[in-house]
């Protein structure tokens, strides 16, 4: 027990380290609308963080979750990546982005289990920001359509890290890792929001 706790204030700590230009949000220099798209998620803590732990509580949770919730923030995302491309814009999507990766870590550290259709709807929300920062952030001369579909992809790739991170804990039978997991992504929503 000692050990893992010790793990999990080392990874809260090495997490506060990183600087904030970890953020997605400042700027692409990809040529392609799919590397852009492809690597948009991935290049920026608030949406790894939020990605993957989507994938840990729908793990978490079971049975229809493990493919409603991920489905369901793909197309949300999609949703709200085309409505910023389409002129439709938001106020606060940072802080919404921020708020979903706190929300979601207190989620899987509490293991608070929910209706499918009621995870399902809590997931959707936050789809609506991670997709509208997206949207908003695409590079100017490239086409929409691969753009989209990039980020699509690398999100549901991050999903399924989540989900079989979750699953394999849960087989070896040490699921608290996860909600120790989520407690470092909640911590490092507080620090992002912070810095």
């Amino acid at each position: 027990m000692k050990k893992y706790l010790s793990a999990f204030w080392l990874i809260s700590g090495l997490i506060m380290l990183l600087p904030v230009s970890v953020h997605a949000h400042t700027g692409i220099d990809d040529v392609t609308g799919f590397e852009a798209g492809f690597w948009h998620p991935i290049g920026g803590a608030d949406h790894l963080l939020a990605m993957v732990a989507v994938g840990l509580w729908a793990a978490q949770m079971g049975g229809k979750s493990i493919w409603l919730v991920p489905a369901t923030f793909v197309t949300l995302m999609l949703l709200g990546g085309i409505l910023a491309l389409s002129g439709i814009h938001f106020s606060h999507v940072e802080a919404g982005i921020l708020i979903s990766v706190l929300s979601l870590g207190i989620l899987i550290a509490a293991a608070l289990k929910f209706r499918p259709t009621i995870s399902a709807c809590i997931i959707g929300f936050f789809a609506l920001f991670h997709g509208h920062a997206h949207g908003a952030e695409m590079p100017l001369a490239i086409e929409a359509a691969a753009y989209c579909f990039g980020f699509a992809l690398s999100t549901a790739l991050l999903h399924a890290i989540g989900i079989a991170s979750g699953c394999v804990l849960h087989k070896l039978n040490i699921g608290k890792i996860v909600r120790w997991s989520g407690g470092v992504i909640a911590f490092s929503g507080i620090y992002l929001t912070i810095a």
